[in-house]
């Protein structure tokens, strides 16, 4: 029962990273990408961290053997 509220919320994490990611793109295109530079620089920032969480999120659930059971 654990295991399965452990991968609930670790997809939980990576949707909810997806879903910003998502957010931001879309106000970047809603504003014609017309931002300053310290603007620009930050989002890409804040993406690139989003990315990176998500894939240590990911192959952390490998590590832990949740994805595929290699204990047999």
């Amino acid at each position: 029962m654990q295991k399965k509220s452990v991968l609930l919320m670790y997809a939980a994490a990576v949707f909810g990273n997806l879903l910003f990611v998502l957010w931001i793109f879309y106000n970047a295109i809603y504003a014609g990408v017309s931002g300053s530079w310290p603007e620009i620089i930050s989002c890409v920032v804040l993406i690139c961290l989003l990315a990176l969480n998500s894939y240590l999120i990911l192959t952390s659930l490998d590590r832990e053997n949740m994805i595929t059971d290699k204990s047999n």
